[in-house]
């Protein structure tokens, strides 16, 4: 794929439009009909939509580039920890405020939140290195 065809926002937009259409499908013909509750709908839509958040910075910035020179084992296992660690974060936080009667909508930020930082924090901690200029800054 071409990085200059698009800026890395449209690249983050077009990845994340397609896993949650992507989600959502899983959602609405496989995951609903075996009894999922729609409240926790929104755990597969984050799942989905991390790897896109943390790959897309290691795929398009310049000095990140040395992580696709990994076994392709060590990328498998950073994968497995992104989509393990949004569900377990998504699903904490949204199992532990789902009972407040908070509007569905903060229950949704709340669980991307947890979600994403857990899953990410997960990544970081298998490569430091990668984030390595921004913590000497």
């Amino acid at each position: 794929m071409d990085k200059e065809m698009l800026p890395r926002w449209g690249w983050l937009l077009v990845g994340l439009f397609a896993m949650a259409v992507t989600a959502n499908l899983l959602n609405f013909f496989v995951l609903g009909p075996a009894g999922l509750p729609g409240e926790y709908e929104v755990i597969t839509i984050i799942t989905s939509m991390a790897p896109v958040l943390i790959y897309l910075g290691v795929w398009y910035d310049e000095e990140r580039q040395q992580y696709w020179d990994r076994s392709r084992e060590h990328i498998v296992g950073d994968l497995v920890f992104i989509v393990v660690g949004a569900a377990i974060g998504s699903s904490i936080a949204l199992v532990s405020v789902i009972d407040f009667g908070l509007p569905r909508i903060i229950q949704d930020v709340g669980a991307m939140a947890a979600g994403f930082m857990l899953a990410w924090g997960l990544f970081w901690w298998r490569n430091p290195e990668l984030y390595q200029r921004e913590a000497d800054l």
